[in-house]
């Protein structure tokens, strides 16, 4: 089975091309191929599927088998993918995933994708839909967990996020209260998490929790989630640069559609085979 491993700001996936493969058990296979000692090492899998509703369907499976909703990193990745080999020629395409059809704009530089813009949707504030067990929005308000109380601000952006506001993200104990916050009972489906250190009105400095991966370089889903919830809480514009352990991405909250719009790189690390048996 022939496979690709790409990166958006360091959050890498194995992308597999399903108009050439069969995968019969993504589940298992996410597991097998992303264990960094006897896989490949990735954050999770994508697979790059044809669609009856859109240009491309995109599924992905985090490190630990979960399917996930969507990935703003692996959507810019799957972007340059299809355009970079051949799939497509067009420069705006439509991408199905669990979290509904987004919108890709593709920057070509030189014949090939520099960079990419993808229309995340509108933000979901509303508790239920996040989900989380509370009917109400969940905007700074007192989480108690163990040793320490948080104030979070929950947001989906097609998937949970959980974002707390620290000062210093470098000293922060997040392999700690990220597992414990993913898998508190306040949220049905886990969640992931981000701890967010401002630094001014348009720069904001981010550390996440990956539901189901653990921590990460980057996650695009999270960075939206962060400004919008940063904003929405007076603390930054609606636009600002979200710098991530992995590089940055630039998101814009758009006042006039109240979508969320996310820009950044995407890159290709190399083509393999894989030769282990298919789960």
């Amino acid at each position: 089975m022939n496979f690709t491993k790409m990166e958006g700001c360091g959050n890498d996936y194995i992308y597999i091309n399903c108009f050439e493969e069969k995968i019969n058990n993504p589940e298992q296979l996410a597991i097998v191929m992303s264990d960094r000692h006897f896989g490949v090492g990735a954050d999770g899998i994508v697979l790059i599927m044809p669609s009856e509703t859109a240009d491309f369907r995109m599924r992905m499976f985090n490190a630990d088998g979960s399917e996930g909703e969507m990935c703003g990193n692996a959507s810019r990745c799957v972007g340059k993918f299809v355009y970079d080999r051949g799939l497509t020629d067009k420069t705006s395409i439509s991408l199905s995933t669990l979290a509904g059809i987004k919108y890709l704009e593709l920057h070509i530089k030189e014949g090939i994708v520099d960079s990419v813009t993808v229309d995340m949707g509108e933000p979901i504030f509303e508790g239920k839909k996040i989900p989380t067990t509370s009917n109400a929005d969940f905007v700074q308000k007192e989480l108690s967990i163990e040793d320490k109380n948080f104030l979070l601000t929950c947001v989906s952006m097609g998937n949970p996020h959980a974002i707390t506001y620290v000062e210093n993200t470098e000293q922060y104990e997040i392999e700690k209260y990220g597992k414990l916050l993913e898998n508190h009972s306040f949220f049905p489906n886990k969640t992931n998490v981000e701890f967010v250190q401002v630094i001014d009105n348009c720069h904001l400095k981010m550390r996440v929790w990956e539901r189901g991966s653990g921590e990460t370089m980057a996650c695009g889903t999270g960075a939206c989630a962060t400004l919008v919830a940063t904003a929405k809480n007076g603390m930054c514009q609606r636009e600002a640069d979200v710098m991530l352990l992995g590089g940055t991405l630039h998101i814009k909250w758009d006042e006039k559609d109240n979508h969320v719009y996310m820009t950044g790189p995407s890159r290709f690390c190399f083509d393999g085979q894989w030769l282990k048996e298919k789960p």
